[in-house]
């Protein structure tokens, strides 16, 4: 018989064992292996079958067994010491504590997923884990984070295969209650609930429930409550799913919902109001139209609200290929804002204005929700070097005038959070050398550029220590293969040979991601006779361990997933070949500390960081990888194996796949399997182990994600909480005004005249020159404006390459003609090709930069051309 309701029993603990509650409903437990143990210890088989959970396993575990473990004074010691070791950690001063200077009293950080923990599934890839670790990172640094998303009622969902290997998906539904949540309420105990107006009259309500992630609090938007429409109550239903209405609501009360949130919980809580709100990705870009309502409500203007919200907002964006972005119709955007809708009091033009393409190769007709994030933040940045590189290029066109490497989009390289990824065998063997203190400070806040401790690590500790990871990956593999073969219809009778799949001893490689065309899933089948001598090879095998999701509605990303299994499925090579479905964070944690190898091979440069490759690097584990995202940026030879690419432009797809996949080939045939197999005087790998050594010691303080959110901190959270405070009400009006008046007379702008004091075409280096330029302000003044000398290399067509700016002065007051006088010196400080110019840019001191308003002013075409040929 099927329950006509369902609702959750929670337990009642002796008074002695009350704390376990508490350690139980802060996530520090999925990063602090003391606190696991302890669980563990509570009932390791109902451990074992809460999936690690300590809400489930204290909602299953016996009262006999509670009472038992009451009157039990080790457990009870053990107890105490977890719990003061947690208020300890809550309480106490951090890295953030210590810094000097006025840091931001609280950042707000919104991200459509969060990936925490397994036992929290709201998360669906890569953005997701990345939130996650920013913060568990920010914990553990102390700081005062406070995280913003949605609570989807399905996650994201589960995988698994039909017999043929088609991928198949289930959505598992989730209750609140047996989740490591807690609801959000008010001081009479109702649960605290936000509201958005949607049109006709009717109205989205959600409930705000709680994660502790260790100091810093997690706020998540609930939609299906009994106060909601059926439709309504369905908008957090699972994680990017639905049509374009169904996740422009998602992000509206991501983002409208989300401030209001995070104000209601200020307010109960007497947290600090956030002075810096950062949006992960453009999914959360309408906090800044709640932000700008809520300034219009206490009597600023649009323009000057506009201002005050864009110098503390930081926006990141992830994704190198305009398809990752969410972009929707204007019509359905102007349908859902405006006097009928949300946020009645802001003009909806100015509303769509925003996010509109209104550049160069934009669709003019769709609203851009990366494009709002960057209007609506005063700092920008990618996720690794390369990726604002990358970016810079990508959102060129709404800074017209400014060569892409000028566009104000910096970069921050992601880290990974070490606690939560390295494996605790790991961990003992560098506590052993330095002392568990140090250990944890290492891995969690990081700071020093090389963990010089490693070379003490004997050569035979180490060897040992990857064999036993490798092993238990094998352990790992054979009974997920097992579970999965059965889910496929498979019968007992036929697994036997799953107990013969892997082998501790062999090369172990390692791919497991999302399934976007762009990542390559199948190159390594290329070629698959070749790929089967890799495998089977009498001396030197390999096995490979493949795992990842396709997008339900990605059909092509389907089939890559099913010619995998298919071949993975071949008799001859499926002892050393597995795809492994339902890739999470439980099987994450222990495939990167299992493999020797981590294979990343996608289509250059569109992989904006990948930070699966850092986490196996913290266990020791060697990257073969393109040379994309982190890895383009930190590769050396010691920490593994470059692919070289086939991107230029002009290469043939397939062409290009071939050529990279026999690169693959020879760099594993030649290079790999025998630096791995071959034995020096101490029977070891000697040659092997030492770059093992050199990625833990060198590789390993570099992708931390303390190192990232400390970057953060220092070159994006502070500034911006220094330019928020400086745009109090008198200046967001005198800004706004002020960009108007240039805005209006930047027409009359104009370079009229430029001269030098060189008299050929040609000059000795370390010369330095006098450079005169008039020009024409028309309504502005001298202050209003910067006149820049620029000048560097030039390329063959007179393109100036890594360009030296200098400001020049000006010279008395204007002529006859209006025009003002600049002079300044230009240094030639460089040999061969050497050229300069001259441009105007607005300045004022409350911008971040002369080329955030995207207005500049150079040289007419005839100017240049009476300016000579170019230095040689």
């Amino acid at each position: 018989m099927k329950a006509i309701r369902r609702l959750t029993v929670r337990p009642v603990l002796p008074d002695p064992l009350r704390p376990l509650s508490d350690l139980a409903r802060n996530l520090r437990w999925s990063w602090h292996p003391e606190t696991r143990d302890l669980f563990q210890s509570v009932d390791p088989e109902c451990w074992t079958a809460s999936g690690r959970d300590p809400v489930r396993l204290l909602g299953t575990v016996r009262p006999a067994r509670l009472a038992e473990l009451a009157e039990d004074r080790s457990f009870l010691r053990r107890l105490t010491a977890a719990a003061d070791d947690l208020d300890h950690y809550m309480t106490g001063d951090r890295w953030y504590q210590a810094q000097p200077g006025r840091l931001p009293a609280a950042v707000a950080y919104f991200s459509p997923e969060f990936g925490i923990t397994a036992a929290l599934p709201q998360y669906s890839g890569g953005l997701g884990i990345l939130a996650g670790d920013h913060l568990k990172a920010a914990s553990d640094l102390g700081v005062p984070l406070v995280g913003v998303g949605l609570l989807y009622r399905h996650g994201y969902f589960r995988q698994s295969l039909s017999r043929d290997g088609w991928q198949q998906e289930h959505y598992p539904v989730l209750d609140p209650h047996e989740l490591p949540l807690a609801p959000l309420k008010e001081a009479d105990g109702t649960p605290a609930h936000v509201a958005l107006a949607l049109p006709g009259g009717r109205e989205l309500r959600a409930r705000v429930w709680l994660a502790q992630v260790g100091r810093v609090p997690l706020l998540l938007l609930d939609s299906d409550i009994e106060e909601n429409d059926p439709g309504e109550r369905g908008v957090t239903d699972r994680l990017y799913g639905g049509g374009s209405e169904h996740r422009l609501l998602q992000e509206m009360l991501l983002g409208i919902g989300g401030v209001r949130a995070v104000r209601t919980y200020c307010r109960l809580t007497g947290h600090a109001a956030p002075e810096v709100f950062h949006t992960n990705e453009g999914h959360a870009g309408f906090l800044g139209l709640e932000r700008i309502a809520e300034l219009c409500d206490e009597g600023l203007e649009f323009g000057a609200a506009l201002e005050a919200v864009r110098a503390g907002t930081v926006f990141t964006t992830h994704t190198p290929v305009p398809a990752g972005i969410d972009r929707f119709d204007r019509e359905l955007v102007a349908r859902h804002f405006g006097p009928d809708s949300e946020l009645p009091r802001i003009d909806v033009e100015r509303v769509l204005r925003l996010g509109m393409e209104t550049y160069p190769g934009g669709e003019p007709n769709l609203f851009n929700m990366a494009v709002m994030g960057l209007r609506l933040a005063q700092r920008a940045n990618g996720v690794s070097l390369l990726h604002g590189g990358v970016s810079r290029g990508m959102f060129a066109g709404l800074w017209p005038g400014f060569d892409a490497d000028e566009v104000p989009i910096t970069s921050v390289t992601n880290g990974v959070h070490a606690p939560t990824w390295v494996a605790p065998e790991v961990f003992r063997l560098g506590a052993r050398q330095i002392g568990v203190q140090r250990a944890e400070d290492a891995l969690a806040v990081g700071g020093s550029d090389r963990w010089d401790s490693v070379a003490d690590i004997p050569d035979q500790d180490i060897w040992e220590l990857r064999r036993t990871l490798r092993a238990q990956l094998v352990d790992e593999v054979r009974e997920r293969l097992r579970a999965s073969w059965r889910q496929r219809g498979a019968g007992a009778a036929e697994l036997g040979w799953i107990d013969d799949v892997l082998d501790p001893d062999v090369l172990t490689i390692g791919f497991a991601r999302r399934v976007p065309s762009y990542k390559r899933l199948t190159l390594m089948l290329r070629d698959r006779e070749r790929l089967t001598e890799l495998l089977l090879h009498p001396e030197r095998p390999v096995q490979i361990v493949v795992a990842g999701k396709a997008h339900p509605a990605d059909d092509g990303g389907k089939r890559l997933v099913q010619e995998l299994v298919r071949f993975a499925d071949d008799p001859r090579v499926r002892h050393r070949i597995v795809f492994l479905p339902d890739y999470g964070m439980a099987m994450a944690q222990k495939l990167y500390p299992g493999c020797d190898i981590w294979l990343n091979n996608p289509l250059r440069p569109l992989e904006a960081c990948g930070t699966s490759g850092m986490k196996a690097a913290l266990n020791g584990c060697l990257n073969l990888s393109v040379l994309d995202g982190w890895w383009d940026e930190w590769y050396q030879p010691d920490f593994g194996w470059a692919i070289p690419t086939a991107d230029g432009i002009g290469t043939d797809p397939d062409r290009r796949d071939a050529m990279e996949a026999n690169a693959l080939y020879d760099l594993l045939e030649q290079r790999i399997t025998p630096r791995f197999y071959e034995r020096g005087a101490s029977g070891l790998p000697d040659r092997w182990l030492e770059m093992v050594r050199r990625t833990l010691s060198l590789l390993g303080p570099k992708v931390l994600a303390g190192r990232m959110v400390r970057e953060y901190v220092e070159r994006l959270y502070t500034p911006a909480a220094e330019a928020h405070r400086a745009m109090d009400r008198d200046s967001a009006r005198g800004l706004a005004e002020w960009k108007a008046r240039v805005r209006a007379a930047w027409p009359g702008v104009s370079v009229d005249h430029v001269e030098t004091s060189a008299a050929t075409a040609s000059a000795e280096l370390g010369t330095t020159l006098v450079l005169r330029v008039r020009v024409k302000l028309g309504d502005l003044a001298p202050e209003d404006v910067e006149v820049q000398a620029v000048s560097g290399r030039v390329d063959s067509e007179d393109r100036i390459t890594d360009a030296a700016k200098v400001p020049l002065k000006p010279v008395g007051g204007p002529d006859l003609e209006g025009r003002w006088a600049y002079e300044g010196p230009l240094a030639l400080d460089r040999t061969g090709p050497f050229g300069y110019t001259v441009r105007v840019l607005p300045a004022h001191r409350l911008l971040a930069s002369g080329v955030e308003t995207g207005l500049v002013a150079v040289p007419s075409g005839d100017l240049v051309a009476a300016g000579g040929p170019v230095m040689r």
